[in-house]
């Protein structure tokens, strides 16, 4: 029984108590809270309103401010965190909420930040009014530092590794050797009578020359829809920017092309710059990349974009075939998030599986290790596909 009044209570809550329903459960007075969190929002576009909290009080019913704040405080208090992000974002849908949640400081500073607002943001960019950007640019610094903090080690290492392999060689000379990779290669050749051992194959990382070792360039599409993937690629653009062995470039665009290459010591000025929205030309991005590649078969190309074409869609396939043929190592990812498959043009995706350009999207935990493996020149289809990565073009097409 009690099994089945959970199930019932769990429906109610889902249904929102209409009288189509068809549970005829009455929740506990613990669950009106949060039944009237939920209506508030996902009965808006019913009631017309963003009705909470009690009329006769100075919030009143409609999207006012005393009563988006007084909400925010609530589904803080009654849900998880991802929870509380995922309604957030479901409110930012809504522009007189979204009005309220962003334009008035005092409620800013409530939301719960995560990638998602930061992408509301960026999407109003100069909309904001002034008396909220110095808190619209703390929400997005809190942001910045809580994924800097998770991914900075993980994308030195995995590309630090990546570089010192790729330039290891056998025979070094003595200052050139990689004691830790000899050691374990030698193990076999261990002689308990003199208890060492006899190094019979050497492993070193090379001479490192001053000069950068890979050229690493991230072209990024503004499109609204990109929002998320922009953030992401802000973080790891100002991280690989950081390690001296690898020179990053940073472009972004939509009609027009922006390179944000001087912006990449501060991830929160690079997010400011990003203007989401707008048209989609792919031909010209690659255009100006093409411009500011100096070394072709020392150049990773990252192309962050859904590959659907608003400028010269055949001239887009031939640049992208002269960046293969020169020896560029391009790789096309529909999506830099977490937020599962994105929409795509096909026929763009199949173009470019045929010139040797894999398609597909990645989540933020895998690039560092999609890096180090597009810096060891690795066949990173077959990267993909270990770790169960659906790519998405197809050659034969």
């Amino acid at each position: 029984m009690e099994a089945k009044e959970e199930m019932l209570r769990r429906w109610r809550l889902i249904l929102g108590g209409q009288d189509a329903d068809g549970t005829q459960y009455a929740i506990a007075d613990d669950d009106l809270a949060v039944d009237k969190a939920l209506s508030a929002l996902y009965d808006f576009e019913i009631k017309g309103k963003f009705d909470y909290g009690d009329t006769k009080g100075p919030g009143g019913s409609g999207a006012s401010s005393p009563a988006v704040a007084r909400w925010l405080g609530d589904i803080r208090k009654y849900f998880p965190n991802s929870v509380v992000q995922v309604m957030q974002n479901d409110a930012m849908k809504h522009p007189p909420i979204q009005q309220k949640l962003i334009m008035e400081p005092e409620i800013l500073e409530q939301t719960t930040p995560d990638v998602h607002l930061v992408a509301h943001l960026m999407n109003l960019g100069k909309l904001i009014p002034e008396k909220t950007k110095e808190t619209a640019r703390k929400v997005v610094g809190k942001v910045v530092d809580e994924l800097m903090k998770k991914l900075e080690q993980k994308t030195i290492s995995a590309i630090r590794g990546a570089i010192n392999k790729s330039i290891r060689k056998r025979n070094p000379r003595y200052n050139e050797i990689d004691w830790s990779t000899t050691i374990k290669k030698n193990l076999k050749h261990y002689q308990p009578a003199y208890k060492t051992i006899i190094p019979e194959i050497r492993v070193g990382y090379g001479r490192k020359s001053r000069a950068s070792l890979k050229d690493i360039v991230l072209c990024i599409d503004q499109s609204g829809s990109m929002g998320s993937s922009v953030v992401y690629s802000g973080i790891f653009g100002a991280v690989m920017a950081s390690i001296p062995t690898v020179t990053t470039k940073m472009v972004v665009f939509d009609i027009q092309v922006l390179d944000l290459t001087e912006d990449l010591k501060d991830p929160v000025d690079i997010l400011f710059g990003v203007q989401l929205g707008g048209g989609t030309d792919i031909n010209l991005a690659l255009s100006y990349c093409q411009e500011v590649i100096t070394k072709p078969n020392d150049t990773i190309l990252v192309l962050i974009t859904d590959i659907y074409e608003g400028g010269n869609t055949e001239m887009m396939h031939k640049r992208m075939a002269n960046l293969v043929e020169s020896g560029v190592q391009v790789i096309c990812l529909l999506a830099l998030n977490d937020d599962g498959s994105p929409s795509f043009d096909q026929e763009n995706a199949n173009k470019f599986t045929a010139l040797g350009v894999p398609v597909f999207a990645c989540t933020p935990d895998m690039f560092p290790d999609l890096m180090a493996s597009a810096i060891q020149k690795q066949d990173l289809f077959q990267w993909a596909g270990d770790r169960d990565i659906v790519l998405k073009g197809n050659a034969k097409n």
